[in-house]
């Protein structure tokens, strides 16, 4: 389980570095993860210090440090 989140965050990086800024929405059709593959692959990079969230009415938004 450890190893699949860490590619799948792996998959949103790339996505994130090659793109730059995306909401979490924008991220899953990008991927192609489930709810549950992005944010957990978004947690892991969240807590690597990797990510900087900031939110535009009602979405978050997500690029790299």
């Amino acid at each position: 389980m450890k190893e699949k989140i860490g590619i799948d965050a792996g998959q949103v990086w790339t996505v994130l570095d090659a793109q730059g800024i995306k909401s979490v929405k924008e991220l899953k059709k990008a991927t192609k993860l489930n709810d549950k593959e992005i944010y957990a692959a978004i947690g892991w990079l969240a807590r690597e210090e990797k990510l900087v969230f900031h939110r535009e009415e009602d979405d978050l938004y997500i690029s790299l440090v």
